[in-house]
């Protein structure tokens, strides 16, 4: 959708007149917007909510109540717990093994958190690592999901595209992970899982690299047509041994074409809550924007430059420029090339520049979505022009779970 980006700034600028910068934001009407967008998006299909692109209960609660989502994809078993604990979710898929032995000794002593949460194996060394915290005797049975590796694999293995995550990656290995599993006492395989980092996580549509993109495209059309039947031959081999309650897949980029696999029962989203940065080289769907931090302007140094106090909040990933925040309201901002976003400061430049004055907001948004959450201890709701609630994140309940 159309952006008056004037118009946006300023709302929020009137929203949070009272506040001090630093401080971040999310527009409910955008959020409330791309979860529906998604919803749509899924064919029917349910979504999983990723909590690692939220952090925030209130508003994972928030996507939880909107037709279409169920449950939640969790990074740590920690934080599955403490979601489970608090009612945000009955159904918590931990995204990640885990090797957190006070988690899983708090998991096995709960038979109600043990129906909730489900665990994530690639090696059956994960299984001997619970049973050595827990042994199978003395607790209830563990929900676990097999990740499988949906990476693409082209001239016979010599190229690797996608993320290097779990070593189960042919219908073989998957069937004789699920075996293994089948013939451990104080196991309960229920679940596979699978994405397909290449085509979620990836814009196809770089700006300015046309060429770059098209090379992309290419690679997440060979990628799909591959994965389609090896995560067909993969479920098929695992329920041989299993009868499993859900195959999951995809990310915010692939919602669309991952739910169209027959294969997949749900499909994970979380990023395209928030719509950050990363998201706008997809063709395919591009998220309204809804988070957003504000900086306030200090100094102005030189004509053509406003420097704000603070804003390097950097994404994880690679090294690069698509990882740094785009200061974006106003509109004709950039950032300097030799400085990029600092911890402590930000200089600024472009059209836009020589309007600013000190005490002027600027606001940013993030290349990544969850990360944001990780600066500050809560996040300010709006709606049209008004703050209308205030919320913590994870950090402002206290928790850093990675």
């Amino acid at each position: 959708m159309a952006i008056d980006r004037a118009e946006l700034r300023d709302r929020l600028d009137r929203a949070t007149a009272h506040l001090d910068p630093p401080y971040a934001v999310v527009d409910l009407s955008a959020f409330d917007a791309n979860a529906e967008a998604l919803a749509a998006r899924a064919g029917g299909k349910p979504l999983r909510v990723a909590s690692k692109s939220v952090r925030v209960r209130e508003l994972l609660t928030r996507a939880l109540k909107r037709p279409g989502w169920h449950g939640v994809m969790a990074f740590t078993l920690p934080e599955a717990l403490w979601l489970a604990r608090g009612g945000v979710a009955d159904d918590v898929l931990v995204a990640y093994p885990t090797a957190h032995r006070g988690a899983l000794a708090e998991l096995a002593a709960d038979p109600a958190r043990a129906d909730a949460v489900t665990l994530m194996i690639d090696d059956a060394g994960q299984l001997d690592l619970i049973d050595r915290v827990c042994p199978p005797g003395g607790r209830p049975a563990l929900r676990v999901c097999l990740d499988l590796d949906a990476s693409w694999r082209p001239l016979r293995g010599r190229v690797h595209v996608g993320v290097r995550r779990s070593p189960v990656h042919s219908a073989r290995a998957a069937g004789a992970l699920a075996a293994a599993v089948a013939g451990r006492p104080g196991f309960r395989l229920v679940g596979l899982m699978s994405y397909e980092a290449q085509i979620a996580g990836l814009g196809d549509a770089p700006p300015g690299q046309a060429l770059v993109g098209s090379a992309i495209r290419v690679a997440q059309r060979g990628s799909y047509r591959e994965l389609l039947a090896r995560r067909s031959a993969a479920v098929a081999a695992v329920r041989e041994h299993a009868d499993l309650e859900f195959v999951n897949g995809g990310g915010t980029g692939s919602v669309a074409a991952t739910s169209a696999d027959p294969a997949v029962t749900e499909v994970t989203a979380g990023s395209g809550l928030y719509g950050p940065t990363l998201f706008d080289a997809y063709r395919a769907w591009r998220p309204t924007p809804a988070a957003f931090f504000a900086c306030a302007v200090v100094r102005r140094p030189a004509a053509g430059l406003a420097t704000v106090l603070g804003g390097g909040w950097i994404a994880s990933g690679p090294a690069a420029e698509s990882r740094l925040p785009r200061p974006w309201l106003p509109a004709g901002l950039k950032l300097l090339g030799p400085e990029g976003a600092g911890e402590v400061q930000t200089p600024l430049t472009g059209d836009a520049a020589d309007a600013l004055r000190v005490g002027d907001r600027v606001w940013f948004r993030h290349a990544k979505a969850g990360e944001v959450c990780e600066h500050v201890n809560e996040l300010h709701l709006i709606e049209g022009d008004a703050v209308v609630a205030t919320v913590p994140t994870y950090r402002g309940e206290g928790h850093a779970f990675l």
